[in-house]
């Protein structure tokens, strides 16, 4: 009876969410008298406008889309492939080389992951400000990867820990130094948890609002959330719905495909070992 309610309760979930992502498609092709009259129809005038695309024509040029989607791709790719790094070699310190204290060190790192961001965002504001970082992308990317490593670094050590450690005891035997076991056998191995990583990371920093808000002040430094939060204002006082809807499809759309294109991936890579 439970797995039936549980699964009942998995595919509502689930059907909702395709319903919510056919209405954001559609919508984002309908005009706003469409939006309201027929919200789950397909859109009529699809084929008798001139453009179909003029919706998302509208947001990526008035709401300057196409800049902060290079900023966003730029910015995201650079902060989440940072935070593997840096997180990497310290999971696998945390969990290999028996570090005093490592295991209080490691659950201090996972109580930084319970830390609101709302509740230290003066003090980042201020210390940014001494350093002239804030209205700077540069500062915002020093966030991302400092207020990112606490959980990388969590999931990583728990990765590292179920690795098998005969082949590093082997390598040691042949005289391979750990830095030399880490990059040789122990990244190899972890692959799935690096790409998990990775692309966790890569999605909440792609969706991340608030840091960007309050440190970015400047249209240059805009990434799409920011873009898409001015574009909210402007976009409901013209009536521009579709505009508005279609700006929210191109925030949220790439991130959609990356995770369906690596969901299997990230899955099986988790349980990707030296015996199998």
């Amino acid at each position: 009876m439970l797995r039936i309610a549980g699964r009942t309760a998995v595919w509502l979930f689930t059907g909702l969410n395709v319903l919510l992502l056919y209405w954001l498609v559609a919508a984002s092709f309908k005009t706003p008298l469409e939006i309201f009259r027929d919200p789950f129809g397909l859109p009529r005038t699809w084929f008798a406008r001139g453009n179909p695309f003029r919706n998302y024509l509208y947001a990526w040029n008035q709401a300057e889309f196409g800049h902060a989607f290079l900023v966003t791709v730029v910015l995201v790719a650079a902060a989440a492939v940072s935070i593997v790094a840096v997180s990497a070699p310290a999971a696998y310190a945390l969990s290999r080389f028996g570090v005093r204290g490592s295991g209080p060190l490691t659950g201090f790192l996972a109580l930084g992951m319970g830390v609101p961001v709302q509740t230290v965002i003066i003090p980042l504001f201020v210390g940014l400000s001494d350093f002239g970082l804030t209205n700077s992308l540069f500062g915002l990317y020093l966030l991302y990867v400092a207020l990112s490593v606490p959980f990388t670094v969590f999931l990583l050590t728990g990765f590292f820990r179920t690795l098998p450690e005969e082949t590093e005891e082997a390598a040691a035997l042949d005289g391979a130094s750990p830095l030399r076991t880490f990059v040789s056998i122990t990244l190899p191995l972890a692959r799935g948890g690096m790409v998990t990583a990775l692309i966790l990371n890569a999605i909440g920093l792609w969706n991340e609002t608030l840091l960007a808000i309050v440190f970015i002040q400047e249209n240059a430094g805009f990434t799409l959330a920011r873009a898409l939060f001015t574009f909210y204002g402007a976009a409901t006082y013209q009536s521009e719905y579709g505009g508005l809807i279609a700006g929210v499809a191109i925030v949220v759309l790439p991130m959609l495909a990356l995770y369906l294109v690596l969901a299997r991936r990230i899955i099986t890579g988790l349980t990707l070992g030296a015996g199998k």
